[in-house]
Parts: C-alpha cells; structure tokens; sequence
C-alpha cells in the first residue's frame, strides 16, 4: 500500500511516498479504502518539526481525516458498515495512504449526496469551528473577527457565525480576492493581516487560527468581557507575555483561551460532524476545496499551504 511518511523534518521535499504493509482491521476497527484525505494545517505544522517535543518522530504518516467507503470490518463491528461511505478522524496522523484502519466511534456515515471530498473538507475543521464559537461563548448579535479565514477551520468559522446571527463577521486575509469570496460566504467586513481595513473598532469574539508574534495586538481588538479562542498555530507560537495585554486591560474583564479538539468527547464530536454533514447535503453549509491532488504529491500540496496560496481546503487522492 503506497502511503506518505515525514522522512525528515522542516521542508515539504521532506515527506515521500513508500510502500506499506497493507493493514488489516483489528477488534472494533473498519478498514476504509480512501478515496479522498484532507490536507490541514496541523499537517504542516508538524511536518516542521515545530511539535517535535509532543513526541513526533521522524517516519510519521500525516493526515487526521479520510473519507471512502468501508472494505471490511474487525471483530465486534456490526458488518452493515462493510459497503457504506463513510468519514473518519484518524487522530493525529495515520491518513496520508491508501487503506486506513480505524476504530468505528471514529467513523461517521456520509449521506448519498456528499462527495468524499467536501466531506474532509468539512469534517474536522467544521468540527473545531462549532466547539470554538461553543468555547467563546457566542450568542447572536454578538460581533466575530477570524483571523486567518482563508483556511478550511476559517471559512467553516465565518459560515457558522453568520448563521449564528452574528452582528458582524469580520476576516483577516491577504488579498481583496480572497476577501470577496469569504464575502460569499457570510463576512461583513474585510481587513488585512494585521487587522486594519473597514470594520468595527471592536468585537465581542475573536477566533484565531493563526497566533504568532501579534496574537496580542488582537487581544487589544476585544470589547469589554470579549474572548478570545486560539485554535491553531500556523504562524508559530505567541509571545511569552501575551498575558500582559489582559492585566493591562484589567477592567475590561477580556478572555484568551486555548482550544483543542481534543477536550471533546469522542460522541460529541461525532454528532457536531454528522449534523454539518446533513447541512451540506442540503445546500446550507458549504464545503471550499482549493484543489485535488494525487497522493503522491503531498509534496506540493505542503509547498503550496506553506506558501499560503490556499483558500479552503486541499484534497489528496489515492
């Protein structure tokens, strides 16, 4: 089975596709054949070796969702999954390949209408959107700003809130192209990466995706009792003392928060990505794939989100 393994770390040319046992699923396991593996994010970060203390070793197979159709199932699995499609959340890695062995509370059923492309370009990042919103605390007729809304956990963030009733929708990106197409998809107000352009002078709810060295300056954007949820860490980690913009805004009762899907509980998680399924099924969310690339170039795709050329989602296929 071909699959694509981090042989060194840093630079995309370090990932390479090598031939892999073909699994075989084990008590409580479906084995999927993949038809369609979502690119992240949290790919590239860790193929930087910027995780490397979280214990990532060198000969890790990115990739934390699928989507396919069910070839067989272990012992202990109802056999009626043998023949559906199907996503799954392969945890932190384990999706780069072309048969993929996963336990079934991982698995969530796809409706007949739903490609298996927007279903990984849907899956995990409409996940982390719903709980993010869920961990700021957003009600309707509150303002959001997400920074970094090009990405896939952007564009289902900005789509959630406008549903939500938010009273403004606000992004930071990096082109007024890019803006107009986030537009498109629920934001009222397009700013630059810094922040500046034409919205309000302050929000109820921040959501970032991007952290980093100005993480704080955001901070500064929140209204009194605002919160702020970062859910990502592509432009690295934010200043040591970012903590001092909130004692500094003392009386304004401001919240930074870090989110991880992680803190979800399995069934939970599962619900929120079956409902967002059924939504898309019926034309009410909208699932963004920047581009469908064969397996064995992973590197490329790497080369192209390190790059930032990508609006939404890319789409690796066996």
């Amino acid at each position: 089975m071909r699959a694509v393994e981090i042989r060194k770390f840093g630079a995309p040319e370090g990932l390479a596709v090598v031939d892999l046992p073909s699994p075989v699923p084990a008590a409580g396991e479906v084995l999927i054949d993949v038809e369609a593996i979502g690119v992240g994010g949290v790919d590239t970060v860790i193929r930087s070796g910027a995780l490397g203390g979280f214990g990532f070793r060198e000969g890790f197979v990115p990739g934390n969702e699928v989507a396919g159709t069910v070839a067989s199932v272990g012992d202990g699995v109802d056999p009626s999954w043998a023949g559906r499609r199907v996503w799954a959340f392969t945890g932190e890695g384990g999706g780069y390949v072309e048969r993929a062995t996963i336990p079934v509370e991982k698995v969530v059923p796809l409706p007949g209408n739903l490609p298996a492309d927007a279903a990984v370009a849907i899956g995990t990042s409409g996940m982390v959107a719903h709980f993010a919103l869920a961990r700021a605390h957003f009600t309707a007729g509150e303002s959001v700003l997400v920074r970094g809304a090009a990405g896939s956990i952007g564009i289902m963030t900005v789509q959630l809130a406008a549903a939500g009733g938010a009273s403004a929708v606000a992004v930071t990106t990096s082109s007024a192209e890019r803006g107009e197409r986030l537009r498109e998809l629920g934001a009222t107000h397009v700013l630059d990466r810094s922040g500046d352009g034409d919205g309000p002078a302050g929000y109820d709810v921040v959501i970032d995706i991007v952290s980093g060295v100005d993480m704080p300056s955001f901070v500064d954007r929140l209204e009194p009792n605002g919160r702020l949820v970062t859910v990502g860490v592509v432009a690295g980690m934010p200043p040591a003392d970012f903590g001092a913009k909130l004692l500094a805004s003392f009386r304004k009762s401001l919240s930074v928060a870090a989110f991880s899907a992680d803190s979800i509980p399995e069934a939970d998680r599962r619900a929120v990505t079956a409902a967002q399924f059924g939504t898309a099924a019926r034309g009410e969310l909208r699932s963004v794939v920047h581009e469908l690339l064969p397996l064995e170039k992973a590197v490329l795709a790497h080369r192209k989100m390190d790059d930032g050329e990508v609006f939404g989602r890319i789409v690796l296929t066996p």
